[in-house]
């Protein structure tokens, strides 16, 4: 059995897929104690056949990746800089606004890089931003619609973690505008150093941009304002998202080809729901096994032992789980580090809800965190950038961000009062 153990740690490392490395440890897990393997392969149709939630996932991956294709990124921009123009510093608020929503509707940082990426690059650099400036905002942005709904990062951890969706959808709208205000803060300050050029507010390019995105507007106001009225639930949710974003693109805009465009479109995007789905089935058998053998309580009483504070805990939980987010991608890390903390958390106090603000937050900037970090990289690959001139200029906003999951942090209210509201 060791010997087993010590393999896969081994495959691990030589790069084998996630899943077959936890799917791996749950067999030999449950083959330890004497059970039958077939009991994870039970326990995984029964948890997932029965969560209607699931499909929510599929449906806005979906949605987003026709929002990726179309031409939503160039009408998305226009309208944020009509908005946002006029101010030092707006079109960098701008792009960080656009790369909010986008991320938030994609769920995936990566394609929002490869989707607004070059199209924001193009635009700071001629309005004479910064080239460090301009990479490391784009770099850190990729990820910051995470706390936003409909993300699906929120979605997959109310699934593992078992708190309410609605209730992290709302939680995470101040954490986010938050961390959105901060780096708008620093990115006018940097404007106004740079002497950047302003567009002089018009009503005319407000009307002109609203018109040419007309069928986009109204998205988000109906998904987000049916979830949070109570008018239908997430997963029904994505489903009116996923069939109001075919229709606007195929039909209305006619920039996506139904038979040409949309079956490559599906196929796409369900290759990462696949990847979601293999490695949530995996963890969850493993998941199983550390709670049969009751691994996250023991764990508990450990560090309860030695850490007294809840300050201290949290501490410690955001140091791990910024190593865990610069080496692992957020759906991986979710699936398998949340039955983990979960328990260990609620021994010390801390909210459900707030616990996953703090948990999404922390994945977000481990995104962009050096030395592996994959925004880090695949900003490389789309700006065609040495990844060490990455870290440099990442560094500024990775430092407005880790002050901001501080505040995020020690005061939960940010992140819970709009729950008592609703």
């Amino acid at each position: 059995m060791l010997i087993l153990g010590i393999s896969l740690i081994a495959l691990a490392f030589l790069g084998t897929p996630l899943f077959v490395v936890i799917g791996g440890a749950a067999l030999l897990g449950f083959h330890s104690i004497g059970l039958d393997p077939i009991l994870v392969i039970n326990e995984i149709y029964t948890k997932i056949s029965g969560n209607s939630i699931l499909l929510a996932i599929p449906l806005f991956t979906f949605a987003g990746y026709i929002l990726a294709e179309s031409g939503t990124p160039n009408r998305l921009i226009n309208l944020s800089k009509a908005f946002l123009g006029w101010v030092s510093g707006g079109v960098a608020i701008v792009a960080l606004v656009s790369c909010a929503i986008f991320t938030a509707f994609t769920g995936a940082s990566g394609v929002t890089i490869i989707a607004l990426g070059g199209l924001l690059y193009t635009v700071l650099r001629n309005e004479e931003y910064p080239e460090m400036f301009t990479l490391g905002l784009l770099t850190s942005s990729g990820s910051l619609g995470v706390l936003f709904p409909p993300s699906l990062a929120i979605i997959l951890y109310g699934i593992i973690s078992g708190t309410s969706i609605d209730k992290l959808f709302i939680a995470g709208i101040v954490p986010g505008i938050l961390l959105i205000i901060m780096l708008s803060v620093y990115s006018i300050k940097k404007g106004s150093k740079a002497h950047v050029s302003v567009t002089k507010f018009s009503f005319k390019d407000v009307l002109k941009s609203l018109k040419e995105s007309i069928w986009e507007v109204p998205l988000p106001i109906i998904v987000i304002g049916g979830i949070y009225t109570g008018f239908f639930t997430a997963t029904e949710a994505a489903s009116i998202a996923a069939f109001y974003v075919l229709v606007a693109e195929v039909f209305l805009y006619r920039e996506l080809n139904l038979f040409r465009d949309i079956p490559r479109i599906m196929r796409e995007s369900m290759i990462l729901v696949g990847g979601i789905l293999i490695i949530l089935g995996s963890a969850l058998g493993l998941t199983n096994y550390l709670i049969d053998q009751q691994v996250p309580m023991k764990i508990l009483a450990f560090m309860q032992n030695y850490i007294a504070s809840k300050y201290a805990f949290l501490i410690l939980l955001n140091i791990f789980l910024l190593i865990v987010g610069c080496f692992m991608d957020i759906f991986s890390a979710i699936i398998v580090v949340v039955p983990l903390i979960t328990h260990i958390a609620e021994g010390f106090g801390i909210d459900p809800v707030h616990l996953g603000i703090i948990f999404l937050l922390n994945l977000q900037i481990g995104y962009s965190t050096p030395p592996v970090g994959l925004n880090l990289f695949i900003a490389s690959f789309r700006f065609k950038q040495p990844v060490l001139k990455l870290y440099r200029a990442a560094l500024p906003f990775l430092l407005i961000l880790f002050i901001a999951l501080l505040i995020v942090t020690y005061i939960p209210d940010l992140s819970l009062f709009l729950l008592r509201l609703f």
